[in-house]
């Protein structure tokens, strides 16, 4: 499964921030977001600003240990007519921050899987905004688009992050409830090429693993990429066939408990 460049990565987080500010100047600071209801719109803008700001100054800062972690925080600005330039700025800093050749500099890799460093924040900074432009969007009754080499590459940083090593450590609970006796799911994009959108994933007594590709599965997940991806982080329902598309061939209860026992990544 190819990555996705590193130049549309950039543009995809520069677009959806900005989707995102008017979807939230929109919404209003004090409205509830339906699909993180523990935040308001405020909340989230704060969260998305200081995440780009903080993912920055790690690559910035060619951070290599967690010990050397930021650990100052962003403020976002009281006025919300402030808030799409706020997020603006933050979106240029982490995009440029990635400029060409920050991707083979050493940094910490905090999943602590077989990603570089640099390739792990860039998916992490794209997936928390995009997954929270869809939070805002909704919240003010927006649509939102997203692209399916994008929504492609953030299915496969989530299934990375489930089975990784951090996973086990810091959310042993899921990572113990998706483990299994061999029980198989996969996920298939219809709108990629060649085979790019297709996941495989093994629940095994010593933990779940995913592989990019097809087998003989249990259960089968088809829809967009887009709409994999929103239903894989629990943005929107598994059983809404009509509104989203996806579809479920073989035994559902085993996706429904995937769902239920992986902790939305983007939280």
């Amino acid at each position: 499964m190819s990555e996705l460049k590193a130049e549309h990565a950039r543009r995809a987080i520069i677009e959806h921030t900005r989707r995102l500010g008017e979807s939230a100047a929109a919404a209003g600071p004090v409205a509830v977001v339906p699909t993180t209801p523990e935040w308001t719109i405020a909340d989230l803008v704060e969260h998305v600003g200081q995440t780009q700001h903080w993912t920055a100054q790690i690559i910035e800062d060619r951070v290599t240990d967690f010990a050397q972690l930021p650990t100052g925080t962003a403020a976002a600005p009281a006025d919300p007519g402030q808030w799409v330039t706020w997020l603006s700025g933050s979106a240029d800093r982490v995009a440029n921050a990635f400029s060409d050749g920050a991707l083979d500099v050493p940094v910490l890799n905090a999943a602590g899987d077989d990603r570089s460093g640099a390739r792990f924040w860039l998916s992490n900074v794209l997936n928390e905004t995009v997954v929270h432009g869809f939070d805002a969007a909704n919240a003010a009754g927006r649509a939102d688009d997203i692209d399916a080499d994008v929504a492609t590459e953030l299915v496969s940083h989530h299934l990375a992050m489930l089975t990784s090593p951090t996973w086990e450590t810091q959310r042993p609970g899921s990572a113990h409830a998706i483990r299994g006796t061999g029980q198989t799911l996969q996920w298939l994009a219809t709108d990629t090429a060649d085979g790019a959108g297709a996941w495989f994933v093994e629940r095994r007594p010593d933990g779940a693993a995913w592989r990019a590709g097809t087998g003989r599965a249990d259960v089968t997940v088809t829809g967009t990429a887009g709409s994999l991806l929103l239903t894989l982080t629990r943005r929107i329902p598994l059983t809404d066939v009509e509104t989203t598309g996806v579809r479920v061939d073989g035994d559902a209860d085993l996706v429904r408990h995937w769902l239920e026992n992986t902790a939305h990544i983007a939280d």
